[in-house]
């Protein structure tokens, strides 16, 4: 299962979102909103496509994908030194695919702001200069381990050292150019600054009606990662409304949809992910791939066999499958096609693996 790390400077709206995130109603079985300690939840990916594909099965559930949502302490600056939570805080980021950035980007007199300023930019400053050096702690220990005098320990030390080089000049780590064995050696270090970031600008709600958006100073601290514009107490009031109310709330601000489901939705987008589909009448359920996967490689996501055992599968669009009302239909008109190991997995492909 995916897992995203949510963090920030104290009091900048963290555990507000994460709240919001916790009361997030998931109307299925198998992956009811679960807060599995105190910090950590899974919700459910939105996908309208699991209702209309479970409507036309005649399904008897709906499993869609899911995110693990961890929410971790405040960071604060010199945490790389062991100051807050240090270590504990960074440890407890290690292990996440991703990382989700609080940023606040609100004005409230009564909410005090750890640097007694809100500057955004300054703020994911602060953030990344922290885990770049947790990142250069992590490399300088690996580089005092490095065999320099063994030609087989060559590209460990080129990737050590262009590590060392670049977090030293205040890169993150996936900035570094690597060529792809050294990228291994970056992978194998599990460094914080090698991982993909979102960045979730948390507003006013009167910022949201009037449409704020980011200046150039934000969007460049930001770079090419994703953002997602939310304010987390509108969030959490939207989820205590029902679906007519939410509406027109939404509505109200002119917004398609809420922050959280735009959050979720970035997520898959920043990890490159992509979901394909199996749809019967037992269930229709989501699943996720990384985009480019092969027919074997998606399989696994079922079940770890399926790679192995993988023979052929049948695959449609979910929204010709749709069209056509049936599988039996969509084979009976020619829409269903039979694929082997080398076909690419799309987003959107219902899938019937054959092992």
């Amino acid at each position: 299962m995916l897992s995203i790390g949510i963090v920030g400077l104290p009091n900048v709206g963290k555990s507000t979102l994460f709240k919001a995130l916790t009361k997030k109603q998931v109307d299925i079985q198998n992956y009811p909103f679960t807060t599995i300690d105190p910090n950590v939840g899974i919700v459910a990916v939105p996908d309208g496509r699991l209702e209309l594909l479970a409507k036309m099965s005649k399904s008897a559930k709906i499993v869609p994908t899911a995110i693990e949502f961890i929410d971790i302490a405040g960071l604060v600056k010199g945490a790389a030194q062991g100051e807050g939570l240090g270590n504990k805080f960074l440890a407890n980021i290690r292990e996440v695919d991703a990382i989700a950035e609080v940023v606040r980007v609100f004005e409230n007199e009564k909410i005090t702001h750890v640097h007694k300023r809100i500057d955004p930019a300054d703020d994911i400053g602060v953030i990344n200069a922290e885990l770049i050096l947790a990142d250069l702690e992590t490399v300088n220990k690996r580089n005092e381990k490095v065999r320099r005098n063994d030609p087989k320990a060559a590209v460990e030390a080129g990737a050590v050292d262009k590590l060392k080089s670049g977090l030293e000049k205040g890169q993150l780590a996936i900035e570094i150019k690597l060529d792809e064995k050294e990228k291994e050696i970056a992978r194998e270090l599990n460094l914080l600054t090698n991982k993909k970031f979102i960045y979730i600008l948390n507003a006013s709600e009167e910022q949201i009606k009037n449409g704020w958006s980011p200046d150039e100073t934000i969007l460049g601290a930001i770079g090419k990662n994703e953002y997602v514009i939310l304010c987390g107490t509108f969030e959490l009031a939207l989820l205590g409304m029902d679906e007519e109310e939410q509406q027109m709330l939404l509505d109200e601000l002119n917004l398609k949809n809420s922050g959280l489901d735009s959050l979720i939705k970035k997520s898959y987008v920043a990890l490159d992910l992509i979901t394909f589909l199996t749809t019967g009448e037992d269930e229709t359920r989501a699943w996720t791939a990384r985009r480019g996967s092969l027919a074997p490689q998606a399989a696994r996501a079922i079940h770890t066999d399926f790679e192995r055992l993988f023979i052929r599968a049948d695959v449609i669009n979910w929204r010709e499958l749709l069209n056509c009302g049936s599988w039996s239909a969509a084979k009976t008109h020619g829409k269903m096609k039979t694929v082997g190991k080398d076909y690419t997995v799309q987003d959107g492909d219902v899938l019937e693996i054959k092992i």
